[in-house]
């Protein structure tokens, strides 16, 4: 179940997932914390293992869309599924549209396999090769007819 994190924005744990989702410095990861704590538009929710908190969604509702900004898990739970789960926890709770993510060639995998459709949008920066992924959300009539 996701917990809403964003009151404990500065905690270490959260700090670290930050740096698992942006350029990992200390002014990549308080950029992002800044972010949240100054627009309320921006959601944060954390996914808790027990006491441990393993990984971190944050995104936007715009219009009938989801704008996921960041998420993360931590290095030894990758590839256990909370990725996943947490972004259709969101869908859940959210019931969007669409869900848009941009992300480094890294993560577009993981993106393609959730059945994200992946966008190139060329070197944003320097050496750095950037991914529009969208996931148009299926209504559940179209689902029913098919």
């Amino acid at each position: 179940m996701l917990l809403n994190i964003k009151s404990y924005i500065r905690r270490p744990e959260v700090a670290e997932l930050f740096s698992y989702a942006v350029f990992p410095d200390d002014r990549s990861v308080e950029k992002a914390v800044q972010a949240y704590e100054s627009n309320n538009a921006w959601q944060l929710y954390g996914y808790e293992d027990g006491e441990l908190l393993v990984g971190m969604i944050g995104y936007e509702k715009a219009g009938n869309d989801i704008v996921l900004h960041h998420i993360s898990v931590i290095p030894e739970n990758r590839g256990l599924g909370y990725g996943r789960g947490m972004i259709l926890e969101v869908m859940t709770q959210e019931n969007p549209e669409r869900v848009i993510a941009e992300t480094d060639e890294d993560a577009a995998q993981f993106y393609r396999n959730l059945g994200f459709v992946i966008h190139s949008l060329g070197e944003q920066y320097p050496g750095t090769e950037r991914f529009r992924c969208v996931y148009e959300v299926a209504d559940e009539e179209e689902e029913k007819e098919k």
